[in-house]
């Protein structure tokens, strides 16, 4: 059927690849399940995947109507979720039509906790380990009148920082149920009591939908510029999402900068919505004191109604970007966060970056139901790695200290006014953050625990480096393996104790004037930091490791390390999960680590080659310099080599017409090479040939230096006079200019890649997943994993982690490998990006050259793109034969032209 297929939406007469690639699309959804596909950057594959995959939905409809696909219908309201950080007014929005069952339900539930008014049981010893015989339970209610009225002109109203009584889950069960309210995520705060009442008369049913996600905010707004062209922007509803960084137009949050503080502050926002009466002193000479009404809220959610016109107006305009929603929520005064939520039920296409799909808790947050969907990951060459780091947790010693000091505070103050469940949990809290700070505050603290526990687990934590424990062995050497932490995190969710502890905090230090400290970092932020390293600590043993490390002030850091159950959540929702990229290879290391059940005759698998005809493209490895020096760009010996590198652009210049950019490994040796060669009369030289860029460590200022090259481009090329011809840019591996830029045309005529770009080796969190993933496969991988050596503990030089790899028989060694190739592959793709374009690729090192004593799998040149490949110059008599090569490419290039 397939074969047949047609794609009339495709806005060109399309190539032969492009035609292969979307029907290949087309069959993968058809059928479901994983598949992915590769197709070379620069060959129209956002265009063949807009054009496909809409294709598809719209034949699916039609025979949905027709009632061919009748049983595999989506369900709408299957998968929906109740957000914690969106205001009252949106959950009712996006409330489903089962309200009522789902309600009746949950009442129906034996939920393990219950939260009672007023409580006078002593909580059950079986709680949690603590027990404290020397509090007694009070009359909780005479207290908290008798300290309101105390504090009633204090200027703190103590009252709103209390908590409801809290009983266990055995407790609940022995005595007469209270009533009970639904659980609130650790930050919010709101009380439901605000609806917007006109929300759900335009709810409407969700149907199929296409997620279509991607790693940068540019490569999205590509994709709906690509979307414009086609016929489908006009016959479907698409809503772009972006993060509240991108989308807030509220100016008092954005100037805080920061996405974190930004996104508390909107959420602080969302629980101070209603009109609240203020208390002002009258400076008059009466003394008087006056009340006014103050709106606490985010001005820009004030109006509903002009939500819904919003949202009416997203459905009028058509396709918008995340530039198109800012610049219309401005014109209407309403925030574009929340307004281009709402068109979510109704959409077919949700274009929306990796965490906002990949993070099952922004999915939650958002209500993206992705049941019986269609999900398409571009971007996915690091799919594997992105997606676990979005699962690390970090908390930094001075956060600890803020919350540790902030719990005691709290408790000092409300002790007497808490009932003894509450009591217990927030010392059990107290005793986790005091556990938790000691592996920071010296140097023996973990020493002790070599005399018992395995040392091939566990390691001493010593100053000069950072070590890596288990979960179990990191919970055993701290002596808080007893806490039930998953009960203890329930306790976080249900009883709100840490928006109360934080805001009893921020007010505090408010009144304090300590404005400084507040600004720096607010006592929220920490929180929001311990809360996510509880919730990391509730993993599986084997899932991640615990960081320590002392530098930098000293962190703690759960790295996770298999993405295998994270990503089979959304497997086994979507009805298919395109998996799409311009060099995925080696598919097998992305089946073994996110979908391991999957056999491999069941992942469909398609790639095809570059429109760019071969003779259009130059790749040479490069393996000398001019004096004859042989490149090698190993970490010991590349100092050496600045000068040699320096001879070599010095020569290209003369011989590229108009732009060339150079990637570096990393912009230490980036800015290591620019000084030498300013220093030695080499950079005065490249000058009089090509102006001279670098790529700034800000990705702010990326923008304005890629216009500054361009402009150098246009003016040089086509100036009649002159003896500079062009522009070049030094840019780095992994940096904002080899991800997601095109270099087409003039922008760039020959791209330099120098050495290869490994990462570093002494990278401890690198070394634990290169150790997890070593053990892959194996029977016993938990003991796979920790065999390699005795100690999880690594200095600051690279050769224990050249130790380890050395250890490493296949997976781990690949992997590392492949880490190095995957980025030398995304930055030569920058060059060539449609099929009248040209450009020469410079591989300067002499490991790329071709060795028949080396033929290996895992030799450089049998990781390059197979279109590259192919037309590689993989050995050269000197560097006499390359200049010699580039000549003639130019030349003959020129005289096509």
């Amino acid at each position: 059927m397939t074969e047949e297929q047609e794609f009339p939406a495709f806005p060109y007469e399309p190539y032969p690849i492009q035609i292969d690639f979307m029907k290949a699309l087309y069959q993968s959804l058809e059928k479901g399940g994983v598949s992915m596909l590769e197709s070379p950057t620069g060959t129209g594959k956002t265009l063949s995947i807009i054009s496909s995959a809409l294709q598809w939905v719209i034949d699916r409809k039609a025979k949905e109507r027709s009632g061919v696909t009748s049983s595999d219908r989506v369900d709408a309201n299957n998968g929906k979720a109740c957000s914690d950080d969106e205001p009252d007014w949106m959950r009712d929005f996006t409330v489903n039509k089962n309200d009522n069952a789902h309600e009746n339900n949950f009442k129906n539930t034996k939920s393990p906790f219950r939260l009672r008014k007023h409580a006078n049981k002593r909580v059950s010893d079986g709680d949690l380990f603590l027990s404290d015989p020397k509090v007694d339970d009070l009359d909780s209610k005479k207290q908290r009148d008798e300290f309101v009225n105390k504090n009633h002109d204090t200027g703190l109203n103590d009252e709103e920082f209390l908590l409801e009584e809290y009983e266990s889950e055995e407790e609940s069960f022995r005595g007469e149920r209270k009533s009970k309210r639904k659980s609130r995520g650790a930050f919010d705060s709101s009380s439901g009591d605000e609806v917007d009442e006109e929300g759900g008369s335009d709810e409407e049913d969700e149907g199929l939908k296409v997620f279509f996600c991607s790693r940068t905010h540019s490569q999205l707004s590509q994709f709906v510029k690509e979307l414009r062209k086609t016929v489908f922007a006009n016959e479907i509803k698409a809503v772009c999402l972006g993060s509240r960084k991108n989308l807030c137009i509220n100016e008092d949050v954005l100037k805080l900068g920061n996405a974190v503080r930004i996104n508390e502050r909107c959420l602080e926002l969302q629980k101070k919505k209603r009109p609240d009466i203020s208390k002002l002193k009258n400076l008059g000479t009466n003394g008087r004191i006056r009340r006014t009404k103050a709106y606490l809220g985010c001005p820009m959610l004030r109006k509903h109604k002009l939500q819904r016109e919003f949202k009416n107006e997203i459905s009028q305009k058509g396709v918008m970007d995340i530039e198109d929603l800012v610049q219309l929520g401005r014109g209407m005064g309403t925030c574009p966060y929340y307004g281009s939520r709402r068109m979510l039920p109704a959409a077919d296409l949700v274009v929306l970056p990796y965490q906002s799909l990949l993070s099952k808790p922004s999915r939650e947050s958002l209500g993206l139901n992705l049941k019986n969907n269609i999900v398409i990951i571009d971007e996915a060459h690091n799919l594997a790695d992105t997606l676990i780091s979005m699962y690390d947790a970090k908390i930094t010693l001075s956060q600890l200290d803020t919350v540790q000091c902030s719990i005691e505070k709290y408790l000092g103050r409300f002790r007497n006014l808490l009932g003894a469940g509450n009591r217990r949990y927030i010392q059990t809290l107290l005793v986790l953050t005091r556990a938790l700070l000691k592996p920071l505050a010296n140097d023996d603290n973990l020493n002790s625990v070599n005399d018992v526990q395995d040392t091939e687990n566990l390691s001493a934590s010593k100053s000069s480096g950072d070590s890596a424990m288990a979960i179990n062995d990191f919970l055993f050497s701290l002596n808080i393996d007893n806490i039930n932490l998953v009960k203890l995190l329930q306790y976080v969710k249900e009883s709100n104790i840490i928006h109360k502890v934080s805001s009893y905090g921020d007010r505090v230090a408010m009144l304090q004037k300590d404005s400084a400290t507040h600004e720096e970092m607010s006592t929220s932020t920490s929180f929001r930091a311990f809360s996510d390293m509880l919730l990391a600590l509730t993993n599986n043993n084997g899932d991640g490791r615990i960081i320590i490390s002392r530098q930098q002030g000293g962190h703690l850091k759960y790295v996770m390390l298999t993405g295998e159950k994270i990503f089979s959540e959304i497997v086994d929702q979507a009805h298919a999960v395109v998996l799409a990229g311009g060099t995925l290879q080696p598919i097998e290391e992305t089946r073994e680590r996110l979908f391991p059940w999957l056999p491999s005759n069941q992942l469909q698998f398609f790639s095809c080659s570059h429109i760019v005809p071969p003779e259009s493209i130059l790749p040479i490895a490069v393996s000398h310099g001019p004096s004859g020096r042989s490149f090698d760009f190993c970490y010991s010996s590349r100092s050496s080599m600045i000068q040699e590198l320096g001879l070599l652009i010095s020569n290209l210049v003369a011989v590229v017409p108009e732009g060339i950019i150079i990637f570096f490994s990393s912009f230490e040796y980036e800015s290591q090479v620019y000084c030498a060669w300013n220093t030695s009369g080499i950079l005065k030289r490249i000058m009089k040939k090509k102006l001279v860029f670098r790529e700034p460590r800000r990705n702010t200022q990326v923008e304005v230096v890629l216009n500054e090259y361009r402009e150098a481009i246009d003016r040089l090329s086509n100036a009649s006079t002159g003896s500079q011809n062009g522009a070049i840019m030094l840019a780095v591996v992994g940096g904002k200019v080899s991800e997601g830029i095109n270099f087409s045309d003039s922008m760039c005529r020959c791209v330099v890649m120098v050495g290869l770009p490994y990462p570093n080796p002494s990278d401890i969190e690198l070394l634990e997943r290169i150790k997890h993933i070593e053990g892959l496969g194996d029977l016993d991988s938990a003991k796979s994993s920790t065999s390699l050596v005795c100690e999880s503990h690594y200095g600051e030089d690279v050769q224990a982690g050249f130790d380890i790899l050395r250890t490493c028989k296949r997976r781990g060694k690949e992997y590392y490998e492949n880490l190095c190739m995957k980025a030398v592959n995304q930055s030569i793709g920058r060059a060539i990006r449609h099929i009248n374009d040209y450009a020469a690729i410079l591989l300067v090192d002499a490991r790329y050259s071709d060795d028949p004593s080396k033929r290996t799998s895992s030799h450089p040149r049998n990781k390059l793109p197979l279109w590259i490949k192919d037309c590689l110059v993989s050995s050269t008599k000197g560097y006499g034969e390359v200049h010699r090569l580039l000549h003639q490419f130019f030349r003959h290039r020129n005289r096509g032209n």
